[in-house]
């Protein structure tokens, strides 16, 4: 470090989605920060193409949702069909009303959404976006790290920050640099990637679901994705070249089964090989690695950039907490904890849904097509998307055990005088106490949320205050009643995240959870 560092809070390296949302949510807190990326524009062509609906409420609190919502549909169905054409699985939405305000699984066009989310970081004062910049090092004290960044002219400029955070992909330099290896948790597969934009003739010639081919000869996974854009995941074979399969040419070969070069345009035609990775370490003093420098998982049910945003939302609150003096330095270890654990949950289910799809013994994939018609009962029963998503398992939930701990709060329409709005458009973010019973509320749990800056929220019949001290709203479809009931408590301390810290039907343990609380950020 020198006299003549800038000075930042934080340093966000890599501007795709997840760094993009990082620095969105540094800069919605005040927070000085410098995003840099070698890129100096948006990457023109999809590749990500799914999010969901807890990925659309952070949107929804970073105020982006509304232009991001221009660029996304609905994702439809997902059917699996097995060797001879049999239906053998089903993976579809929870149906309305949504619990979280949005529909829970949608598609969208990346690069139009990455750059709405890179201009709205840039919109905030406290943000400063350097493109065409690059890390060239980096090294920690203990009180600070010290950053050299190399633009493209080769000169080097010096920042100085409190803490770096590496959003920057699945080559991470930062990860790199601080010689933090992968664990391989046993997927590795070729996979050929294609985005078409299809034209009337090609799109009446199309399923109008999303399908998983899942034949032997040559598993393939068909998107519809928004408007006339169209996916297909082609698994090749082991003795191809995947240079060779991505000609357009070979790829016109491999849709001929759907469509001709007449019917569309190609978009972009793009070989992988499907990795089942997660970093053993996400954080190593002031410095942390987040998206895919820490993970990466199959694209099955399309969770990529939503991990890499959950990773972005579940570290910055904290680091937030961590700098403003609410919170001691162990909070920031608990993020690891909890993202750790939810990407490999995560990525463990992804897999085994992988393994239905690409298994290319005919006998085995005949036996495997009987075994799911089997458990089914000769019904196939529609999963939903949102069963196979998991919560948090641990880190800073209430040590009181119960099963709503770690799963998403729900976010209802709520009547706001004479306008219908989303809970969180209501009573806002950070620590929220919801009661559903205010008899719950003592003076005593009052203080000690004080303590905590958290707000309270009473759900009521209607909108009337009734000597409530903290929000009234009535909702519009009985969601968080039916929540409460199911849960069988009377209120919900939620994070600044939204997952549910603990749960109670007692005042004096909700009460003792705020006691709680206040000694885990401490």
């Amino acid at each position: 470090m020198t006299a003549n560092d800038e000075q930042f809070d934080v340093v966000v390296v890599g501007f795709g989605p997840s760094g993009a949302v990082a620095a969105c949510l540094l800069g919605q807190k005040g927070i000085r920060t410098l995003c840099v990326d070698r890129a100096k524009e948006v990457y023109d062509k999809p590749r990500a193409i799914a999010v969901d609906h807890e990925i659309m409420r952070v949107f929804q609190g970073m105020g982006v949702a509304d232009r991001v919502m221009e660029h996304v549909a609905a994702f439809p169905p997902s059917e699996y069909y097995g060797v001879d054409g049999r239906l053998i699985k089903r993976i579809d939405t929870v149906p309305e009303p949504y619990p979280l305000g949005y529909t829970p699984t949608m598609v969208f066009t990346q690069p139009p959404v990455e750059a709405a989310l890179r201009q709205h970081a840039a919109s905030y004062p406290s943000v400063e976006v350097a493109l065409g910049t690059e890390l060239a090092g980096f090294s920690e004290n203990g009180e600070s790290v010290h950053v050299e960044l190399r633009s493209e002219d080769g000169s080097i400029r010096r920042v100085t920050c409190r803490y770096l955070i590496g959003c920057d992909g699945a080559s991470s330099t930062v990860r790199t640099l601080l010689d933090i290896p992968f664990e391989d948790l046993e997927f590795d597969e070729p996979w050929l990637v294609v985005d078409v934009k299809v034209n009337e003739r090609g799109l009446a010639k199309l399923p109008k679901t999303a399908i998983q081919y899942c034949e032997p000869s040559r598993p393939c996974t068909y998107i519809v994705g928004p408007g006339a854009h169209r996916r297909w995941e082609i698994m090749l074979q082991e003795d191809e070249d995947p240079a060779h399969m991505q000609q357009a040419p070979r790829v016109w070969t491999l849709l001929e089964r759907w469509m001709t070069p007449e019917d569309g345009e190609l978009w972009r035609a793009a070989s992988y090989r499907f990795h089942a990775l997660v970093a053993k370490r996400w954080r190593r003093g002031r410095v942390f690695i987040a998206g895919d420098a820490a993970h990466q998982q199959p694209p099955f049910i399309g969770q990529g950039m939503c991990q890499g945003i959950r990773d972005a939302t579940n570290l910055i609150w904290k680091l937030d907490a961590v700098m403003r003096g609410a919170a001691s330095d162990a909070l920031l270890d608990s993020y690891e904890t909890e993202r750790k654990a939810h990407v490999r949950e995560l990525t463990t289910r992804i897999k085994e849904l992988g393994r239905v799809i690409c298994e290319r013994d005919t006998v085995a994939a005949c036996a495997r097509d009987q075994r799911l018609i089997d458990e089914a009962g000769g019904t196939i029963r529609t999963v939903t998307r949102q069963e196979i998503v998991p919560g948090l398992r641990g880190g800073m939930l209430s040590a009181k055990a119960h099963a709503a701990n770690g799963t998403l709060f729900p976010q209802p329409r709520v009547r706001d005088n004479a306008t219908v709005k989303l809970l969180d458009e209501v009573i806002g973010g950070g620590w929220r106490i919801v009661v559903a019973d205010p008899t719950l509320v003592s003076e005593d749990a009052r203080a000690k949320a004080a303590n905590l800056g958290a707000h309270w929220t009473c759900v009521q019949p209607d909108s009337h205050n009734g000597g409530f001290e903290g929000h009234v709203v009535q909702e519009i479809d009985g969601v968080l009643a039916g929540w409460f009931e199911k849960q069988q408590c009377g209120a919900a301390i939620v994070r600044p995240d939204h997952y549910v810290y603990g749960v109670s039907s007692d005042a004096a343990l909700l009460a003792g959870q705020l006691e709680d609380l206040s000694a885990a950020m401490r």
